[in-house]
């Protein structure tokens, strides 16, 4: 091989690493709940229970260690008291709760009471605290993977008998939606309210005697769950079309750390700017390396 064939050779590799070096990074898509979705009960520092209370999927608490009256829930799940399970759980919980909080939001209902409204599919926002009186109704119009995402700066209440509905789903029964709440500080459900979609609150949860949550999950980062005669559930137990299937957890996923909606495209992580200053010299390098060439080329000759 001359000289002319070995600076060809090198230019070669030289642009091959280049192009390697600039091209997108692949996106790497993952289930926006992470672990936590095996949960539908997630306490930060107890878990607290009175009354009869059944649950169904796995029951936690951490870094808190406290779970009381356990005797008196009938749990369809496991119980991950203070373990590895559970601290995983929770790592994905502040990692959801982060990039909710991140979304552009399509809406600001500050001031407004939920009750009585019709949302389609969207990020809400509340500058405060969240009211909910009577019954919310989330439309999915018909589609799938319909998502509604309310992020609340302070708190969130909901008063006595108020209920969120999910109607109009699409053709997989609503098995490919989410409902998440992103409460900024605690929630509280009053006294028989039919709830649905996760809760994921910076500090406590308390429901009060009665409320139910049949599609979705409670997770108290730094506070506690306090629970009284409830019903929850993060996959529907009943099979009725428009239930919601797996706790209404889809319609967003995690690309590069960022919430998107499923299906839609992420931008890239841009490039370290010490990568973009490596790759500039390569660029540089092969600019000469193509007057070089061309200079043993002439000679060659």
């Amino acid at each position: 091989m001359n000289r002319h064939q070995k600076y060809q050779a090198s230019l070669l590799a030289l642009t091959v690493i280049t192009a390697l070096l600039f091209a997108p990074p692949q996106a790497s898509a993952t289930p926006i709940l992470g672990s936590a979705a095996s949960f539908a009960v997630l306490g930060g520092s107890a878990v607290t229970n009175t009354g009869s209370t059944t649950i169904t999927g796995d029951l936690g608490v951490y870094p808190g260690t406290s779970i009381t009256g356990l005797g008196s829930i009938t749990l369809n799940g496991a119980v991950h008291q203070a373990d590895m399970v559970a601290q995983l759980a929770q790592s994905d919980v502040t990692i959801a709760y982060t990039a909710l909080s991140n979304m552009q939001s399509t809406s600001n209902l500050t001031g407004q009471d939920l009750g009585g409204l019709t949302l389609t599919s969207g990020v809400y926002h509340f500058d405060t605290s969240a009211q909910l009186t009577g019954t919310l109704k989330l439309d999915a119009q018909g589609a799938n993977n319909a998502f509604w995402v309310f992020q609340i700066g302070s708190t969130l209440t909901t008063a006595s008998s108020s209920g969120v509905q999910v109607i109009n789903s699409g053709s997989n029964n609503g098995n490919g939606d989410g409902v998440f709440w992103q409460v900024g500080s605690s929630a509280t459900l009053g006294t028989t309210t039919t709830f649905e979609g996760n809760i994921l609150a910076l500090a406590s949860i308390t429901l009060n005697t009665g409320a139910t949550d049949l599609n979705g999950r409670f997770f108290a980062q730094t506070g506690a769950v306090t629970m009284d005669a409830n019903v929850i559930s993060n996959v529907c137990p009943f099979n009725v079309p428009g239930n919601g299937g797996p706790g209404y957890s889809g319609g967003i996923e995690l690309i590069n750390g960022k919430a998107v909606p499923i299906g839609s495209d992420a931008a890239p992580v841009p490039e370290p700017s010490t990568m973009l200053l490596f790759g500039t010299g390569l660029i540089g390098f092969i600019g000469y390396g193509r007057r070089r060439l061309s200079i043993l080329h002439t000679k060659d000759q």
